[in-house]
């Protein structure tokens, strides 16, 4: 039982629920694979979704029914097949499968160390959203925006996130590439008519405000108050102001039993060295230049349409001519006022459709022959496409003036009225030139273009996104270029004339490697797929692998995966010709469970378990490690089962499979020949991990990226780490490259990748991977509420930590309850397997979040969304209580406010709690005799001695018929019989726990006071249902343990039940505290009724079950009592000759309070109707309200849902058996865990036409500790 605040510990059950163990083991093995033509999943984990399933089973048995319509969220549904996130398309919209479109890699992120100089240098904004001023780096303390107003309770932050927080982007870039250090945001005062005197100017000329230089005579007192006036009104506020914020909030303590590393230290690990092969080329163009001059003939590259059919083959001529062709037209035809466009060195974007390889592959090779730096881009679509500014910024830090693309690409392009493509927000101006066929002029005889050595000069940039949304351009250099071609040349086995079938984006990563410049090192022939024919034909890829007898296929594990959905359909391909399958996100630790799918499906089928080839690879670092089939002498693949909790805290410990929280990972092969690498701490200075320890992967190599484009600052932190040991001391002289990736070395020097810095979100010390949270949130059944592959997760800062926020797109066709449903289990199950708190979950409507070029969600554009307040959700789920534990002290008031304190406040306006305060009850209720009274039984015997007849309850059955009644004196005496059983028959001493078990009624009123009277402390519990014992009789077993109960009293009926055979098969009954029934007690007279010492004492416990399946006692004092029924007593204006009719459940919360606290405490009669008693007779309460013509009714939300069902149709019979709701002036409905604003419109429309008044309809709300925050 999870500890929560305001909870004694001592009533917590120190372990997890007894027993749930058998409810895991209950759980089966291997969960049926749902038909395989439905389209909506990406992968599948049967291990991951039966761990989250037995974790459900956990919660469900360790749960208490929630109050009314809360107890459907015990029904535990099927986990159906689960499918893992794909770091490629953070999520990709199942139905897009059959939709056009574009595929390629989520954008990685650059280092978390440079996070906050990056987005402040990028974005070129002030950052008021805490988002870009927050390092992402694990553990590290995130640092508060400069003016972002410090909050001071999580409702506080809330608002800040909600409302405050924008990002302003100013439409000119700063140039980064001047040096530029910091841009920093300068508040713009206010213009004055009149500008300030700049300097270089004679004191008798001003500006105007257009400024426009003004000669005038000005005496040196104008001059002066210019010059006052260009100044700032007022110093800053920080230095008027130093808020005591960081002292107030909670610090948080590290877990003293946390696992800690114990192995040694683990050296640099050194790649086989790279083979020196004779006549290898000395740079890639020298190899493009001999192929296409000796083997035109042979094939480069087959394009294919989304039929499936090949539309054009290049030849290595064809892609020399032409790229010689286009080298010369860039160099010697695109003039402006007589001058070249372009010379050497300059940067040009690259902008091709997935579906054009052809035009890229001649568009790089020509700028590459032209001494041009190729840029490949995204195609833009709309104006205002997700993350296409930080694109813009991209293209003007880099200089570019020229972009190349295809003719039919072009005119799908956004155009201006003139009929000119338009400027893309935050872009620079470009021109476009359309590079086909026509356009190219041929070379001159006399020009022939330098094919040099491979250099340091930068050959190509590829981008990159981060997490904050930041992009950058990483350089890559001739050197590099070569050294890679010639490591994965090595590592792959590459031969001259193979066949590689490339699913990839052709542009950038892993595709752009093997498809584009390593096979035109090695004369391959590249069957490119586009994404367009993988949505229409997921099987594509493998029939082409067949039908061109390929030897090397590049996909991704979603690939692998859509062919497994589609496998069916085709029963005839065969893929015994594949020697390597390279799975480009094997870095992604759920790509196991695609490769593992993929093979028992395909094994059948020719394919042979050592040619599934993960690999690892970042942006920065290009390809780290690959693992190698055995023949060309690599190891026997190797995978680990790690538990997740000691992953989270940086530690490797091997688990078993059949734990709740484990990963199961696979290895990425070895690191790359010729490379040398070590595992460094994520924080702080990069020190070499230990053995058992996970850290960054470094990387030292000739084939690494160089450097960020014209950032330098960041650059020598991610391209020039020096890892130290323990001591201090550099382990080389040579510059490693952080490669973003998590990671540690197991046996056989193979290398394991647990996740990436991008992803990992640091809460409470602790580290998470958003694609681990992803997977878990998909393990639970989402296909009929929301869109598997569009779910997002980050973190974001709230009191100087990360909190988890997940986002989904909802399904038309889900209900709002639904939905809520399995938003309550999702958090049920991160909590229960990763042992950490979700702030927010958000459901928003389907196509409703940005999308990533190349499918899948924008996830930084996502969260820039939320934190603007602009994501617009229809359902959301905020459980700020279980994750922001660091909560302000509470601030001490000032006595003696003098007017210096008041200027100082009115400047700090914003900066404090934001509170709203209800009425002053302390000078009120002077003349109520009540008041007298603190505790209550003292009242219910004042109320028995000088209103002895006044009725108090009215019970009513499902009849309608009153089934019992209390007057004051019928309460107390009974009370009194009760406290002498206890005290007689019970033995029990002053302080002791009752639990009263018993169905909604009087008994269960007249015990409770009868505790009262005797000194114990009762504890409302539901009675156990008799059809469904196995479920509901373990929650009331485990409220008794947790409240550690002496005690229960009951009717004989129940008494049975619990002792009977049924109960014995849920639960040790032999365990049972002493059972009391209260039927026949004896009329006895109580010798002295308890007064408690203190009104600190506690009056009773209120047990109930969270949202997430948590279930906690708060302990309820004599003075809270007290305050929270005169609370009551003057918001609802209840007094003797008031009737108040309830149809709630008393076991907790405000439902508890009303039946039976505030009757007593105020005098009125409260009309007591079970819900149960609805199922039976659906209109009694509304009927009972009408008969007693009451004023003032309460209701849960399943009330007001059985009524909007039940009686949707027959308001015509209820109006002629003269039901009329006309007299209501209040029916409070009390919101469990939201308002649910449709249901209650509908309820009010529907019972419009019964003289319900539209206005009468309103919602409590309240929590936890606090039942009654507000009441209408």
């Amino acid at each position: 039982i999870n500890c929560v605040s305001g909870v004694d510990p001592s009533l917590q059950a120190e372990n997890r629920v007894p027993g749930s163990s058998q409810a895991t083991a209950g759980v089966p093995k291997q969960q049926k694979s749902r038909s395989t033509n439905s389209r909506d999943e990406r992968f599948r984990s049967d291990v991951h979704t039966e761990a989250v399933q037995a974790a459900l089973a956990k919660y469900k048995e360790r749960k208490m029914p929630m109050p009314s319509k809360r107890r459907s969220v015990l029904v535990h549904s099927s986990v159906e097949t689960y499918t893992p996130p794909d770091t490629s398309s953070a999520s990709e919209d199942e139905g897009s499968l059959r939709r056009q479109g574009r595929i390629g890699s989520t954008p990685f992120q650059s280092h978390s160390n440079v996070e906050p100089w990056l987005n402040r240098v990028i974005q070129g904004s002030s950052t008021s959203s805490s988002a870009s001023s927050t390092s992402s780096h694990p553990g590290g303390k995130p640092a508060a925006a400069s003016n972002t107003a410090p909050a001071t309770t999580a409702a506080t932050v809330l608002a800040d996130l909600m409302a405050h927080t924008q990002i302003e982007n100013h439409s000119a870039p700063p140039d980064v590439t001047t040096g530029l250090v910091e841009y920093l945001h300068h508040e713009r005062p206010q213009v004055a008519s009149v500008r300030g005197v700049p300097r270089g100017y004679s004191s008798s000329i001003l500006e105007t405000a257009d400024g426009v230089p003004v000669n005038s005579r000005v005496s040196s007192k104008i001059q002066q108050l210019l010059n006052t006036l260009k100044r700032p009104k007022r110093p800053p506020l920080k230095e008027f102001f130093v808020d005591d914020f960081e002292e107030l909030l909670e610090v948080q303590q590290p877990d003293p039993n946390q696992p800690k590393p114990e192995g040694n230290q683990v050296n640099v690990l050194k790649g086989e060295p790279l083979g020196v092969v004779t006549n290898w080329p000395p740079s890639l163009l020298a190899a493009l230049q001999r192929w296409g001059t000796t083997q035109s003939k042979a094939p480069c590259l087959t394009a294919l349409d989304t039929t499936g059919k090949a539309i054009y083959t290049l030849t290595y001529g064809k892609l020399w001519s032409r790229s010689l062709k286009l080298a010369y037209t860039l160099l010697n035809k695109l003039t402006t006022k007589n001058e070249p466009l372009l010379k050497p060195g300059d940067r040009v974007a690259l902008v091709f459709p997935n579906s054009d390889p052809v035009m890229f592959m001649v568009a790089f090779y020509g700028c590459l022959l032209a001494e041009l730096i190729p840029v490949p881009i995204e195609v833009p679509l709309t104006r205002k496409d997700a993350g296409s500014q930080q694109i813009g910024f991209l293209l003007g830090s880099c200089g570019v003036t020229l972009a190349l693309t295809t003719d039919a690409c072009q005119k799908g392009l956004p155009k201006a009225q003139t009929g000119e493509v338009v400027t893309f927000k935050g872009w620079p101006r470009l021109i476009w030139f359309v590079i086909d066929g026509k356009h190219l002029a041929k070379p001159a005889k006399d020009w022939h273009p330098q094919v040099r050595d491979a250099s340091a000069e930068i050959a190509y940039i590829e981008y990159k996104t981060s997490k904050e949304g930041s992009t950058v351009g990483i350089t890559v250099s001739h050197a590099s270029m070569l050294a890679h071609c010639h490591a994965l040349t090595q590592a792959c086995g590459y031969s001259e004339a193979e066949t590689l079938t490339n699913v990839l984006d052709f542009k950038r990563e892993a595709g752009l490697w093997h498809g584009v410049l390593t096979s035109v090192m090695n004369r391959m022939h590249v069957i490119s797929i586009p994404y367009a024919l993988m949505k229409v034909n997921p099987l594509s890829w493998i029939q082409k692998v067949c039908s061109y007898k390929a030897r090397v296929a590049v996909v991704k594990s979603r690939d692998m995966h859509w062919s497994l959905l589609a496998q069916r359909d085709q029963r005839d391909v065969s893929l015994s010709s594949l020697r390597m399958l390279i799975v480009a996100d094997g870095a992604n630790p759920w790509s196991i469970s695609s490769c593992d799918a993929f093979l028992n499906v395909f094994q059948s089928r020719g394919l042979r378990p050592e040619v599934i080839c993960p690999c690892a690879s970042s942006s920065e670092a290009l390809t780290v490690a690959i693992r190698r089939p055995s023949e060309l002498g690599g190891p026997p693949p190797g995978k680990a089962v790690l538990s997740m909790n000691c992953l989270s805290f940086g530690v490797i410990r091997v688990d078993t499979e059949e734990k709740l929280s484990v990963l199961t990972v696979q290895d990425v092969g070895q690191i790359m020949p010729g490379a040398s690498m070590c595992v460094v701490k994520v924080d702080g200075t990069p020190y070499l991990c230990k053995a058992d320890e996970v850290g960054e992967i470094c990387v030292n190599s000739g084939a690494t990226g160089t450097a960020y484009f014209g950032l330098l600052g960041i650059t020598k932190n991610v391209f020039e780490a020096i890892p130290v040991t323990s001591a201090g001391i550099p382990v080389s002289d040579q510059p490693f490259t952080r490669t973003g990736l998590l990671g540690f070395v197991g046996p056989d020097y193979l290398v394991f990748v647990v996740g990436k810095l991008d992803g990992l979100m640091t809460v409470s010390g602790r580290r998470h991977n958003a694609d681990d949270v992803v997977a878990t949130a998909l393990a639970v059944e989402p296909m009929k509420f929301v869109y598997r592959g569009r779910i997002a997760v980050f973190s974001v800062p709230v009191l100087h930590d990360d909190r988890i926020v997940l986002v989904a797109e909802q399904r038309p066709d889900a209900s709002e309850e639904d939905s809520f449903q399995w938003m309550s289990r999702v958090l049920q199950a991160i909590d229960s397997i990763h042992q950490v708190g979700v702030y927010c979950l958000a459901l928003v409507p389907a196509n409703t979040l940005p999308k990533a070029p190349l499918g899948g969600i924008h996830i930084s554009e996502t969260k820039q969304r939320f934190l603007e307040g602009a994501l617009h959700p229809c359902n959301v789920l905020m459980c700020p209580h279980t994750c922001v534990t660091n909560l302000p002290k509470p601030r001490q008031k000032q006595p003696d406010v003098g007017p210096a304190s008041m200027i100082v406040g009115n400047l700090v306006a914003g900066k404090r709690i934001a509170q709203a305060s209800g009425r002053d009850v302390s000078q009120l209720e002077d003349n109520d005799q009540a008041r007298k009274f603190l505790y209550l039984a003292d009242v219910l015997q004042w109320r028995a001695q000088t209103t002895p007849d006044h009725p108090l309850f009215l019970l009513l059955n499902s009849k309608g018929t009153v089934a019992s009644t209390a007057s004051c004196i019928q309460l107390h005496k009974r009370a009194e019989r009760v406290a002498v059983a206890l005290m007689e028959k019970g033995r029990l001493n002053v302080g002791d726990h009752v639990a009263l078990v018993y169905p909604p009624g009087v008994d269960l009123i007249a015990t409770f006071y009868g505790c009262l009277y005797a000194g114990c402390v009762p504890i409302t519990v539901r009675p156990p249902h008799p059809q469904n014992l196995a479920t509901t009789l373990p929650t009331v077993k485990m409220i008794v343990e947790v409240s550690k109960s002496a005690c229960i009293l009951t009717t004989q009926a129940i008494m049975k039940l619990l002792r009977s055979k049924e109960a014995a098969a849920a639960v040790d009954i032999k365990t049972w505290p002493t059972i009391l029934d209260t039927d026949d007690m004896p009329k006895k007279k109580l010798a002295n009724v308890f007064r408690p010492t203190s009104p600190d004492m506690l009056a009773y416990l209120d047990f109930s079950v969270s949202t997430t399946g948590i279930l906690a006692g708060v302990k309820m004092s004599h003075a809270a009592t007290s305050a929270l029924c005169r609370s009551i007593k003057l918001q609802c204006e209840l007094y003797p000759s008031r009737q108040i009719a309830i149809c709630l459940d008393p076991y907790c919360g405000l439902g508890f309070a009303l039946w039976c606290l505030c009757s007593i405490y105020s005098g009125h009669q409260s009309i007591l109707v079970p819900p149960l008693e609805l199922e039976s007779n659906v209109s009694l309460w509304l009927s009972a309200v009408s008969q007693y013509k009451v004023r003032v009714t309460f209701c849960s939300y399943s009330v007001m849902e059985i009524c909007t069902k039940g009686l949707g149709t027959q308001t015509d019979v209820l109006r002629m058996k003269g039901v009329n709701l006309s007299c209501v002036r209040t029916c409070m409905v009390v919101a469990e865990e939201r308002p649910r604003i449709t249901l209650t419109q509908s309820f009010s429309k529907l019972f419009k036409d019964l003289g319900l008044s539209a206005r009468a309809v309103s919602t409590t709300f309240g929590c936890r500790v606090n039942v009654a925050i507000c009441l209408q």
